[in-house]
């Protein structure tokens, strides 16, 4: 019996969006058999901006039991992947900065030859979605890793249209994660779950 694929979701969350496409994303892989680690990366944002923010200071306190993501929750996966919102059409620095931390990692090859993919929210409909998509794999080229997007490979990626990664568009606070959204997190861990799933029986049997 082959074992089951390790996934680590590691995401950046500040009011609350990417928590729970991450979460959707968690159980649709556990639901394939998948080992799953969750893991948000570190914040940076002062305290009193947070507080500023009462779905910020909200998310902060709702998400105080996920444990913070650390390089081995990488090297430890068969599967990657990452969660941030847009900024400026790019990554945001709370997650760059944990993914500018795996140097060591990366120098001894084992962030090499797992599955990466990646998530995104924006404020607006053209807010960089794809953009900050694309600068994330721009990392896993480096990374040397096997880049697992969900393409248009299901029906319903024609109703949310993002074949780089799952996306939704928050609206400033006014739209709620919704069916769509969550119907694409599922397609991708499912995705995700499932090629790593081949790759790795196929080193097994090679092995």
């Amino acid at each position: 019996m082959s074992e089951p694929v390790k996934l680590s979701i590691i995401y950046y969350s500040a009011t609350g969006t990417g928590y729970t496409i991450a979460r959707e994303i968690e159980e649709t892989a556990q639901k394939e058999g998948a080992e799953v680690r969750l893991r948000k990366v570190a914040e940076l944002a002062p305290a009193e901006a947070i507080a500023a923010n009462p779905a910020w200071q909200a998310n902060v306190e709702a998400t105080s039991d996920i444990a913070e993501a650390l390089p081995d929750d990488v090297v430890w996966a068969d599967a990657v992947v990452f969660g941030s919102p847009t900024r400026y059409g790019n990554v945001a620095s709370q997650l760059k900065q944990f993914i500018d931390q795996l140097g060591p990692q990366w120098q001894q090859g084992l962030l090499a030859d797992k599955v990466y993919s990646g998530f995104t929210s924006s404020a607006t409909l053209h807010g960089g979605q794809e953009s900050t998509l694309l600068a994330l794999a721009n990392t896993f080229y480096h990374f040397g890793g096997i880049i697992v997007p969900p393409g248009y490979t299901d029906a319903s990626k024609f109703a949310d249209g993002n074949p780089y990664g799952t996306s939704h568009v928050d609206a400033q606070g006014n739209s709620p994660v919704e069916e769509v959204t969550r119907t694409a997190a599922q397609v991708q861990a499912r995705r995700v779950t499932r090629v790593a799933a081949d790759l790795k029986a196929g080193r097994t049997a090679a092995a």
